[in-house]
Protein backbone atom coordinates (compact mmCIF):
# COMPACT_ATOMS: atom_id res chain seq x y z
CA UNK A 1 0.00 0.00 0.00
CA UNK A 2 2.81 2.41 0.82
CA UNK A 3 4.33 1.69 -2.59
CA UNK A 4 1.00 2.51 -4.26
CA UNK A 5 0.73 5.75 -2.27
CA UNK A 6 4.24 6.82 -3.29
CA UNK A 7 3.52 5.95 -6.92
CA UNK A 8 0.31 7.98 -6.95
CA UNK A 9 2.03 10.95 -5.31
CA UNK A 10 4.77 10.76 -7.95
CA UNK A 11 2.21 10.67 -10.78
CA UNK A 12 0.39 13.64 -9.26
CA UNK A 13 3.60 15.69 -9.19
CA UNK A 14 4.42 14.68 -12.77
CA UNK A 15 1.00 15.86 -13.90
CA UNK A 16 1.51 19.16 -12.10
CA UNK A 17 4.89 19.69 -13.77
CA UNK A 18 4.21 18.31 -17.25
CA UNK A 19 0.75 19.75 -17.76
CA UNK A 20 1.84 23.43 -18.14
CA UNK A 21 4.62 22.36 -20.51
CA UNK A 22 2.26 20.30 -22.67
CA UNK A 23 -0.40 23.01 -22.70
CA UNK A 24 2.05 25.76 -23.68
CA UNK A 25 3.59 23.48 -26.30
CA UNK A 26 0.13 22.92 -27.82
CA UNK A 27 -0.51 26.67 -27.96
CA UNK A 28 2.86 27.33 -29.64
CA UNK A 29 2.17 24.55 -32.15
CA UNK A 30 -1.29 25.95 -32.85
CA UNK A 31 0.10 29.43 -33.53
CA UNK A 32 2.93 28.02 -35.65
CA UNK A 33 0.53 26.02 -37.82
CA UNK A 34 -1.82 28.96 -38.26
CA UNK A 35 0.95 31.38 -39.32
CA UNK A 36 2.60 28.74 -41.49
CA UNK A 37 -0.44 27.81 -43.56
CA UNK A 38 -2.12 31.23 -43.62
CA UNK A 39 1.10 33.12 -44.35
CA UNK A 40 1.95 31.35 -47.58
CA UNK A 41 2.89 33.22 -50.74
CA UNK A 42 3.15 32.38 -54.43
CA UNK A 43 6.38 32.37 -56.44
CA UNK A 44 6.79 33.45 -60.05
CA UNK A 45 5.60 30.04 -61.20
CA UNK A 46 2.34 30.33 -59.27
CA UNK A 47 3.35 27.68 -56.78
CA UNK A 48 2.45 28.10 -53.13
CA UNK A 49 5.44 28.67 -50.88
CA UNK A 50 5.07 28.23 -47.12
CA UNK A 51 7.59 29.51 -44.58
CA UNK A 52 7.53 29.58 -40.82
CA UNK A 53 8.41 32.89 -39.20
CA UNK A 54 9.55 31.61 -35.81
CA UNK A 55 10.15 35.13 -34.54
CA UNK A 56 6.56 36.14 -35.29
CA UNK A 57 5.20 32.97 -33.67
CA UNK A 58 7.33 33.54 -30.57
CA UNK A 59 6.18 37.17 -30.36
CA UNK A 60 2.50 36.21 -30.36
CA UNK A 61 3.22 33.29 -28.04
CA UNK A 62 4.92 35.59 -25.49
CA UNK A 63 1.99 37.99 -25.68
CA UNK A 64 -0.46 35.21 -24.90
CA UNK A 65 1.73 33.59 -22.24
CA UNK A 66 0.66 35.71 -19.21
CA UNK A 67 -3.02 35.33 -20.10
CA UNK A 68 -2.80 31.59 -20.59
CA UNK A 69 -0.74 30.94 -17.45
CA UNK A 70 -2.87 33.26 -15.33
CA UNK A 71 -6.14 31.89 -16.63
CA UNK A 72 -5.08 28.27 -16.17
CA UNK A 73 -3.79 28.98 -12.66
CA UNK A 74 -7.06 30.64 -11.62
CA UNK A 75 -9.10 27.87 -13.21
CA UNK A 76 -7.03 25.15 -11.58
CA UNK A 77 -7.31 26.74 -8.13
CA UNK A 78 -11.07 27.12 -8.43
CA UNK A 79 -11.57 23.58 -9.74
CA UNK A 80 -9.11 22.10 -7.26
CA UNK A 81 -10.84 23.55 -4.25
CA UNK A 82 -14.35 23.21 -5.66
CA UNK A 83 -13.89 19.64 -6.88
CA UNK A 84 -16.37 18.25 -4.35
CA UNK A 85 -19.26 20.39 -5.57
CA UNK A 86 -18.28 19.85 -9.23
CA UNK A 87 -18.29 16.05 -8.94
CA UNK A 88 -21.38 16.15 -6.78
CA UNK A 89 -23.28 18.19 -9.36
CA UNK A 90 -22.14 16.04 -12.29
CA UNK A 91 -23.59 12.86 -10.76
CA UNK A 92 -26.57 14.45 -9.02
CA UNK A 93 -25.45 13.42 -5.52
CA UNK A 94 -26.66 14.79 -2.21
CA UNK A 95 -25.43 14.49 1.35
CA UNK A 96 -26.67 11.47 3.29
CA UNK A 97 -27.67 12.14 6.88
CA UNK A 98 -27.09 9.54 9.58
CA UNK A 99 -30.75 9.49 10.57
CA UNK A 100 -31.68 8.77 6.95
CA UNK A 101 -29.57 5.61 6.75
CA UNK A 102 -27.73 4.63 9.96
CA UNK A 103 -26.81 1.30 8.35
CA UNK A 104 -24.36 2.95 5.94
CA UNK A 105 -22.87 5.15 8.66
CA UNK A 106 -22.30 2.17 10.95
CA UNK A 107 -20.53 0.24 8.20
CA UNK A 108 -18.31 3.19 7.26
CA UNK A 109 -17.44 3.93 10.89
CA UNK A 110 -16.52 0.31 11.62
CA UNK A 111 -14.28 0.09 8.55
CA UNK A 112 -12.60 3.43 9.34
CA UNK A 113 -11.86 2.30 12.89
CA UNK A 114 -10.42 -0.96 11.51
CA UNK A 115 -7.90 0.84 9.30
CA UNK A 116 -7.40 3.85 11.59
CA UNK A 117 -8.54 6.56 9.18
CA UNK A 118 -10.79 9.57 9.61
CA UNK A 119 -14.36 9.06 8.50
CA UNK A 120 -15.14 10.63 5.10
CA UNK A 121 -18.36 12.35 4.12
CA UNK A 122 -21.13 10.16 2.72
CA UNK A 123 -23.21 11.11 -0.33
CA UNK A 124 -26.00 9.30 -2.10
CA UNK A 125 -27.36 9.34 -5.66
CA UNK A 126 -31.06 8.56 -6.10
CA UNK A 127 -30.68 6.01 -8.87
CA UNK A 128 -31.75 2.39 -9.21
CA UNK A 129 -28.51 1.46 -10.96
CA UNK A 130 -25.55 0.16 -8.99
CA UNK A 131 -22.36 2.09 -8.46
CA UNK A 132 -20.15 3.72 -5.87
CA UNK A 133 -17.07 5.92 -5.88
CA UNK A 134 -14.70 7.88 -3.70
CA UNK A 135 -13.63 11.47 -4.37
CA UNK A 136 -11.77 14.34 -2.74
CA UNK A 137 -8.21 15.60 -2.33
CA UNK A 138 -7.79 15.93 1.44
CA UNK A 139 -9.39 14.98 4.76
CA UNK A 140 -11.93 17.78 4.57
CA UNK A 141 -13.15 16.78 1.11
CA UNK A 142 -12.86 12.99 1.05
CA UNK A 143 -16.29 11.56 0.19
CA UNK A 144 -17.77 8.13 -0.46
CA UNK A 145 -20.81 8.16 -2.74
CA UNK A 146 -23.26 5.28 -3.25
CA UNK A 147 -26.48 4.85 -5.19
CA UNK A 148 -29.86 3.98 -3.68
CA UNK A 149 -29.97 0.91 -5.92
CA UNK A 150 -26.72 -0.32 -4.42
CA UNK A 151 -28.04 0.04 -0.88
CA UNK A 152 -31.19 -1.87 -1.71
CA UNK A 153 -29.56 -4.79 -3.52
CA UNK A 154 -26.43 -5.47 -1.44
CA UNK A 155 -26.42 -7.08 1.98
CA UNK A 156 -24.25 -5.74 4.80
CA UNK A 157 -21.20 -7.86 3.99
CA UNK A 158 -21.31 -6.96 0.30
CA UNK A 159 -21.80 -3.27 1.07
CA UNK A 160 -18.88 -3.38 3.50
CA UNK A 161 -16.69 -4.81 0.74
CA UNK A 162 -17.68 -2.03 -1.68
CA UNK A 163 -17.17 0.72 0.89
CA UNK A 164 -13.86 -0.86 1.91
CA UNK A 165 -12.83 -0.69 -1.75
CA UNK A 166 -13.61 3.04 -1.86
CA UNK A 167 -11.89 3.74 1.46
CA UNK A 168 -8.77 2.03 0.06
CA UNK A 169 -8.84 4.46 -2.88
CA UNK A 170 -8.78 7.30 -0.37
CA UNK A 171 -5.99 5.74 1.69
CA UNK A 172 -3.91 5.12 -1.46
CA UNK A 173 -4.37 8.74 -2.63
CA UNK A 174 -6.04 7.45 -5.83
CA UNK A 175 -8.76 10.07 -5.58
CA UNK A 176 -6.26 12.94 -5.46
CA UNK A 177 -4.59 11.67 -8.64
CA UNK A 178 -7.90 11.19 -10.43
CA UNK A 179 -9.25 14.61 -9.48
CA UNK A 180 -6.02 16.26 -10.66
CA UNK A 181 -6.21 14.50 -14.03
CA UNK A 182 -9.91 15.39 -14.43
CA UNK A 183 -9.14 19.09 -13.87
CA UNK A 184 -6.22 19.11 -16.31
CA UNK A 185 -8.08 17.30 -19.08
CA UNK A 186 -11.04 19.65 -18.65
CA UNK A 187 -8.80 22.71 -18.93
CA UNK A 188 -7.15 21.46 -22.12
CA UNK A 189 -10.42 20.51 -23.79
CA UNK A 190 -12.11 23.81 -22.96
CA UNK A 191 -9.18 26.02 -23.93
CA UNK A 192 -8.72 24.35 -27.28
CA UNK A 193 -12.44 24.55 -27.95
CA UNK A 194 -12.49 28.28 -27.17
CA UNK A 195 -9.40 29.00 -29.29
CA UNK A 196 -10.77 27.14 -32.31
CA UNK A 197 -14.20 28.74 -31.97
CA UNK A 198 -12.77 32.23 -31.56
CA UNK A 199 -10.50 31.94 -34.58
CA UNK A 200 -13.31 30.39 -36.60
CA UNK A 201 -15.65 33.34 -36.03
CA UNK A 202 -12.79 35.80 -36.53
CA UNK A 203 -12.04 34.47 -39.99
CA UNK A 204 -15.70 33.89 -40.82
CA UNK A 205 -16.93 37.39 -40.02
CA UNK A 206 -13.71 39.35 -40.12
CA UNK A 207 -12.00 37.83 -43.12
CA UNK A 208 -14.92 37.76 -45.58
CA UNK A 209 -16.25 41.29 -45.45
CA UNK A 210 -14.65 42.48 -48.69
CA UNK A 211 -16.88 42.44 -51.70
CA UNK A 212 -14.32 40.71 -53.90
CA UNK A 213 -15.28 37.11 -54.62
CA UNK A 214 -11.58 36.23 -54.58
CA UNK A 215 -11.30 37.63 -51.08
CA UNK A 216 -14.34 35.64 -50.00
CA UNK A 217 -12.81 32.50 -51.46
CA UNK A 218 -9.59 33.14 -49.58
CA UNK A 219 -11.54 33.77 -46.39
CA UNK A 220 -13.39 30.48 -46.77
CA UNK A 221 -10.12 28.67 -47.34
CA UNK A 222 -8.71 30.30 -44.21
CA UNK A 223 -11.64 29.00 -42.18
CA UNK A 224 -11.05 25.47 -43.44
CA UNK A 225 -7.35 25.70 -42.61
CA UNK A 226 -8.08 26.93 -39.08
CA UNK A 227 -10.60 24.12 -38.53
CA UNK A 228 -8.10 21.52 -39.74
CA UNK A 229 -5.46 22.96 -37.43
CA UNK A 230 -7.99 22.85 -34.60
CA UNK A 231 -8.67 19.19 -35.32
CA UNK A 232 -4.93 18.45 -35.12
CA UNK A 233 -4.69 20.20 -31.75
CA UNK A 234 -7.80 18.42 -30.47
CA UNK A 235 -6.19 15.10 -31.43
CA UNK A 236 -3.14 16.11 -29.40
CA UNK A 237 -5.42 16.96 -26.47
CA UNK A 238 -7.09 13.56 -26.77
CA UNK A 239 -3.70 11.86 -26.79
CA UNK A 240 -2.95 13.70 -23.56
CA UNK A 241 -6.10 12.23 -21.99
CA UNK A 242 -4.91 8.77 -23.00
CA UNK A 243 -1.53 9.44 -21.41
CA UNK A 244 -3.17 10.40 -18.14
CA UNK A 245 -5.21 7.21 -18.24
CA UNK A 246 -2.08 5.17 -18.78
CA UNK A 247 -0.52 6.96 -15.80
CA UNK A 248 -3.53 5.94 -13.75
CA UNK A 249 -2.76 2.24 -13.92
CA UNK A 250 -5.47 -0.38 -13.84
CA UNK A 251 -3.56 -1.86 -10.92
CA UNK A 252 -5.20 0.74 -8.67
CA UNK A 253 -8.54 -1.10 -8.99
CA UNK A 254 -6.96 -4.45 -8.13
CA UNK A 255 -5.21 -2.79 -5.18
CA UNK A 256 -8.50 -1.28 -4.01
CA UNK A 257 -10.21 -4.66 -4.36
CA UNK A 258 -7.51 -6.26 -2.23
CA UNK A 259 -7.76 -3.47 0.34
CA UNK A 260 -11.54 -3.69 0.43
CA UNK A 261 -11.40 -7.47 0.89
CA UNK A 262 -8.90 -7.05 3.72
CA UNK A 263 -10.95 -4.38 5.46
CA UNK A 264 -14.25 -6.24 5.33
CA UNK A 265 -12.55 -9.56 6.00
CA UNK A 266 -14.61 -11.32 3.35
CA UNK A 267 -13.24 -11.37 -0.23
CA UNK A 268 -16.17 -13.47 -1.43
CA UNK A 269 -18.61 -10.79 -0.28
CA UNK A 270 -16.82 -8.16 -2.38
CA UNK A 271 -16.73 -10.58 -5.33
CA UNK A 272 -20.48 -11.12 -4.95
CA UNK A 273 -21.04 -7.35 -4.83
CA UNK A 274 -19.00 -6.80 -8.00
CA UNK A 275 -20.98 -9.53 -9.75
CA UNK A 276 -24.24 -7.80 -8.86
CA UNK A 277 -22.91 -4.36 -9.86
CA UNK A 278 -21.67 -5.69 -13.22
CA UNK A 279 -25.26 -6.64 -14.05
CA UNK A 280 -26.51 -3.05 -13.85
CA UNK A 281 -23.74 -0.48 -13.50
CA UNK A 282 -24.62 3.22 -13.95
CA UNK A 283 -25.15 6.10 -13.83
CA UNK A 284 -27.28 7.01 -16.86
CA UNK A 285 -27.16 10.76 -16.26
CA UNK A 286 -23.36 10.88 -16.22
CA UNK A 287 -21.88 11.26 -19.70
CA UNK A 288 -18.39 12.38 -18.72
CA UNK A 289 -15.74 9.72 -19.13
CA UNK A 290 -13.37 11.59 -16.81
CA UNK A 291 -15.85 11.49 -13.91
CA UNK A 292 -16.66 7.84 -14.69
CA UNK A 293 -13.02 7.05 -13.87
CA UNK A 294 -14.02 7.43 -10.24
CA UNK A 295 -16.72 4.74 -10.34
CA UNK A 296 -16.14 1.26 -8.97
CA UNK A 297 -17.28 -0.10 -12.34
CA UNK A 298 -17.52 1.40 -15.83
CA UNK A 299 -21.14 2.23 -16.83
CA UNK A 300 -22.62 0.13 -19.63
CA UNK A 301 -23.84 3.16 -21.56
CA UNK A 302 -20.24 4.34 -21.99
CA UNK A 303 -19.24 1.09 -23.70
CA UNK A 304 -21.39 1.48 -26.82
CA UNK A 305 -20.41 3.05 -30.14
CA UNK A 306 -17.02 3.79 -31.64
CA UNK A 307 -15.99 6.21 -28.89
CA UNK A 308 -17.09 3.70 -26.28
CA UNK A 309 -14.87 1.09 -27.93
CA UNK A 310 -11.91 3.51 -28.02
CA UNK A 311 -12.43 4.50 -24.38
CA UNK A 312 -12.61 0.86 -23.34
CA UNK A 313 -9.20 0.24 -24.90
CA UNK A 314 -7.67 2.86 -22.63
CA UNK A 315 -10.02 2.42 -19.69
CA UNK A 316 -8.59 2.61 -16.20
CA UNK A 317 -11.01 -0.15 -15.12
CA UNK A 318 -10.04 -3.81 -15.63
CA UNK A 319 -12.49 -6.49 -16.72
CA UNK A 320 -15.02 -7.17 -13.91
CA UNK A 321 -14.75 -10.93 -14.52
CA UNK A 322 -11.03 -10.81 -13.88
CA UNK A 323 -11.51 -8.82 -10.67
CA UNK A 324 -14.09 -11.31 -9.44
CA UNK A 325 -11.87 -14.28 -10.34
CA UNK A 326 -8.94 -12.87 -8.35
CA UNK A 327 -11.11 -12.14 -5.30
CA UNK A 328 -12.52 -15.66 -5.31
CA UNK A 329 -8.96 -17.03 -5.14
CA UNK A 330 -8.22 -15.27 -1.82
Amino acid sequence: MQTQIRRNNTYSMLLLVLFPCILLGMIWLFLALVFYFLGGTYNEYGEAVYTLDVGLVNAYFLQSLPWVVGGVAIWFCIAYFANVSIVKASVGARSLERRENPRVYNIVENLCMTCGMDMPKIDIVDDDQLNAFASGINKSSYTVTVTTGLLRLLDDDELAGVIGHELTHIRNKDTRLLITSIIFVGIISTIMSLVVRTLYYTFLFGGTRRSSSNDKKNGGAAVIVVLLIGIVCCIIAYIFTLITRFAISRKREFMADAGGAELCGNPLALASALRKISGNPGLDNVRREDVAQLFIMRPNEMSSGIMGFMNSLFSTHPDPKERIRILEQF
